[in-house]
């Protein structure tokens, strides 16, 4: 069901993109950016989510690593869920277990 929700969002945001463009094409409006200018600023809105919680992390005295960026910061920027955590049951790369 998690499957379907994803997709639905991208559908829901493909549609809402498409019914601007419309609005634009009929107003007779140009877009207001060339896309690549309007991909790096939402680029930007998504690293700026990032910085502020950052710097509420900082605020509260918590401790910021590596792996705090890479499980919480990156997959909400880049869109890619993090790499589950090795366990003590999944076997180690070893000559046996390549």
């Amino acid at each position: 069901m998690e499957c379907c929700a994803r997709v639905s969002v991208y559908v829901v945001s493909l549609l809402a993109g498409i019914l601007a463009g419309a609005l634009y094409g009929l107003l007779g409006v140009r877009s207001p950016a060339p896309p690549v200018v309007a991909l790096v600023g939402l680029l930007g809105l998504l690293v700026g989510e990032q910085i502020v919680t950052l710097g509420k992390r900082l605020v509260r005295g918590e401790a910021i690593s590596r792996s705090w960026l890479a499980h919480e910061c990156v997959p909400r920027v880049t869109g890619v869920p993090p790499a589950p955590a090795p366990t003590a049951a999944t076997p180690k790369n070893t000559p046996e277990n390549p």
